[in-house]
């Protein structure tokens, strides 16, 4: 796990943009507070998904309105058919850890 940020630094119902090692991450404070990170890029049009809008515990692409589960990566919107990488989060002492093997075995 790579310490990424401090929990505060993202406000509910929004996303930022992080990088580890070269890999692009979404890190996303879902409305209920949860913290989850994903594949900086929408696998539909190659766009960075921390742009998108945050609803509920799904984040939108802000180019053509696909959305993405952030627990699965799974799409619940067209038209993206194929799933984003998910990455294991933990927070430690108000801070955001990730693992950069995604939880969703999806490879970037």
């Amino acid at each position: 796990m790579i310490k990424v940020c401090a929990v505060d630094e993202i406000e509910v119902g929004t996303a930022i943009r992080a990088e580890i090692d070269g890999t692009p991450l979404a890190i996303v404070r879902c409305e209920d507070g949860s913290v989850h990170a994903a594949y900086d890029e929408c696998s539909h049009a190659s766009v960075p998904l921390s742009e998108g809008e945050v609803d509920g515990c799904t984040l939108e692409c802000w180019l053509h309105g696909s959305r993405f589960d952030l627990r699965t990566g799974a799409p619940t919107g067209l038209p993206a058919t194929e799933p984003v990488p998910v990455y294991p989060v933990e927070i430690r002492d108000g801070f955001v850890f990730v693992s950069l093997t995604p939880s969703n075995g999806v490879v970037p």
